[in-house]
């Protein structure tokens, strides 16, 4: 068995935290929404999602415990969590895992002036970068090509869930 790295041990704490705190911000989003008549579309592919983000934070434990962090992905992934709380404090109550549409202007504030899906862009970055940050650069890869798969998918449900509003 690999020595714990307490560098990693550290990292990997911080995000098990972050995406378990934001599941239970997206819960509480999604019922403040769906209680002001919010809708959920594209639900059939969300255990994909939550799976295959296990899957990816599994995989970083088992293969990245006892790995060193290297410090200029670790700053790379620091630059990314700036701009995850811009998406965050940009979308307010509105921001959840879920496609959830509500009969209301889409946010237009923030990064959404610029990108139309800008979260799904950090996230994205953020699974290369966390794997590289362990090293794990065949972690980056795979999850990165699968993640793009799964935003596929996403991506469609989405648009066609927004395009209802028009």
């Amino acid at each position: 068995m690999t020595d714990l790295d307490p560098g990693a041990a550290a990292f990997l704490g911080f995000l098990a935290f972050q995406r378990i705190s934001e599941l239970a911000l997206a819960r509480r989003n999604t019922a403040l929404l769906m209680a002001r008549g919010a809708t959920e579309h594209g639900a059939a592919h969300y255990p994909l999602i939550i799976a295959l983000h296990a899957a990816w934070i599994a995989a970083l434990v088992i293969f990245g415990l006892g790995n060193p962090i290297s410090p200029f992905w670790l700053a790379v992934f620091a630059l990314l969590q700036v701009l995850r709380v811009w998406v965050l404090a940009s979308l307010g109550d509105r921001w959840t895992t879920r496609i959830i549409v509500l009969d209301e202007p889409l946010v237009a504030r923030g990064p959404f002036r610029f990108v139309r899906h800008p979260n799904y862009m950090v996230v994205a970055a953020e699974i290369f970068v966390a794997s590289m940050v362990l090293g794990l650069p065949w972690v980056a890869v795979i999850f990165t090509l699968l993640n793009a798969g799964v935003l596929a998918i996403r991506i469609r449900a989405e648009d066609a869930a927004l395009a209802t509003l028009r």
